[in-house]
């Protein structure tokens, strides 16, 4: 492992007076901060026998935001220099105007680290990174001699952040992130069928360089690519699915996790606005947001306006008991923050936003969920997918998926999509199985333009009546 030596920001700033043109900025105002970043990133791609693209980036930068009401005033800039923060001041100073705001009380203190302190880039040499990526090639290549192609690819970054409030509170925090992924192109009788796999979270890169750890990656995907390969047209119409635990809990991020952030709520845009405390799933149903997860790629010792991050619960047992809220949505709706305030980068304000979302275990034993098929569909993995935020209705794309029928998982089948909407999807819940997982640490989260890690999660979950789009008749 790497060990990191963080830089303060001290180094281009003065920290008294940096402190002094935030009070400028924020007074009489209701919130504010200044969010400091530096950011280095390295990604290797290996495609067809060779090296497709090798990159490393790195960026520096800070964001300073004065809040009062529902407005924001936001400066940023790439020059870390006290003439760059005046200017911003001035940015800022526009949403407070005149003032009369009383300023919010920090957020309470953490020691909390959910991940350790280090630079997964420096754990392998580069020579070693482009080396694995060889081996994953002739190790499918090896495995099965349908494999056609094969890319895999590895990413490393390293995000450096420093939170200053007007109070004088300063946090740091340093977030690793790693991932690979692998993917597999079979050919059989002219037929062309493909495969993924992968993984990573806030870890080291020598775990996922350990051919152990890869090896079963690319199985995973030749595994998927293999059963594609024999899959039929995909039925029509609506009926019973059983989803697959892990990274099926994709489409709960999407088509409830949205609805559930606080400023959807505050402004009345989702389709849960105004439900508190009322029946929105069916009974035995809870999800949570969870960003205190140790090493998870979407866990945060704090989030990017200094607040703890904490496991949220947002619906307990059919009722829904809490939105993720950042600081300036919170006090508006007279709730407390949950540490979901989160940006993409210092070029970003905070937004509510998920860290790892998912729905907890029931009893069920997930064969006997799928014994009660009488004729659906057993959906493993999804690919992309598109939800209104305002009605919940959500598009999937299944990339592994079976027809089962009385009871018995049949063939595989290709071109299912899932077609329904968040709240009839999760009032129609049947059966949770036994087997909460979380995904293995591939997700991205898009909102407003930004992106953000976060982590999935769910049970084996029988679902009644979702509409299957196909190319065969149901």
């Amino acid at each position: 492992m790497s060990q990191i030596s963080f830089r303060p920001f001290e180094q281009a700033l003065d920290l008294e007076k940096t402190l002094d043109l935030l009070r400028q900025a924020t007074d009489g105002a209701d919130d504010g901060e200044l969010f400091l970043e530096r950011r280095r990133a390295e990604a290797l791609h290996f495609d067809d026998g060779r090296v497709k693209t090798a990159s490393y980036d790195a960026s520096e930068g800070f964001g300073l935001r004065a809040v009062r009401g529902e407005v924001a005033g936001y400066g940023r800039s790439t020059e870390i220099s006290h003439a760059a923060v005046t200017r911003a001041v001035e940015t800022a100073r526009l949403a407070v105007g005149q003032g009369g705001g009383v300023m919010a009380a920090g957020p309470a203190p953490t020691n909390r680290r959910l991940y350790a302190d280090h630079d997964p880039i420096g754990d392998a040499a580069f020579p070693v990174k482009i080396e694995t990526l060889r081996e994953i090639d002739a190790f499918l290549r090896g495995l099965d001699p349908r494999v056609v192609q094969v890319s895999a690819s590895i990413a490393a970054s390293c995000q450096e952040v420093e939170i200053v409030r007007p109070d004088g509170q300063h946090l740091r925090d340093v977030r690793p992130m790693t991932r690979l992924n692998v993917s597999v192109i079979v050919e059989q009788d002219g037929r062309r069928e493909s495969g993924s796999a992968g993984g990573g979270g806030r870890v080291a890169l020598s775990g996922l360089l350990d051919p152990e750890d890869w090896q079963a990656k690319a199985r995973e995907a030749l595994r998927i690519a293999l059963v594609n390969l024999r899959a039929e047209p995909a039925p029509a119409g609506v009926m019973d699915v059983v989803l697959g635990p892990g990274w099926p809990g994709i489409l709960l991020h999407e088509a409830i996790g949205h609805g559930l952030e606080g400023d959807f709520n505050r402004k009345g845009s989702s389709a849960f606005a105004g439900l508190m405390g009322q029946r929105i799933a069916a009974p035995g149903v809870t999800v949570v947001d969870d960003g205190t997860i140790p090493d998870r790629r979407g866990s945060i010792s704090f989030d990017d306006e200094g607040t703890p991050s904490s496991r949220t619960t947002l619906i307990e047992d059919g009722v829904l008991t809490g939105f993720m809220q950042d600081r300036q949505n919170a006090r508006l709706m007279g709730a407390a923050p949950t540490g979901n305030g989160r940006r993409e980068s210092f070029a970003h304000a905070p937004m509510p936003r998920m860290t790892n979302t998912y729905m907890l275990g029931g009893e069920a034993d997930p064969g006997d969920l799928l014994a009660e098929l009488k004729d659906g569909i057993y959906a493993v993995g999804f690919g992309g997918g598109q939800v209104d935020i305002t009605n919940g209705k959500f598009v999937f794309s299944c990339t592994e998926a079976y027809r089962v029928k009385d009871g018995k998982v049949g063939a595989p089948v290709n071109g299912a999509t899932l077609i329904g909407d968040g709240a009839t999807a999760l009032m129609n819940i049947r059966g949770l199985g036994n087997d909460m997982a979380l995904d293995p640490g591939m997700g991205n989260c898009g909102k407003a333009g930004q992106w953000v890690p976060v982590g999935v999660g769910q049970p084996t979950t029988l679902i009644g009546g979702l509409t299957v789009g196909g190319s065969a008749a149901g």
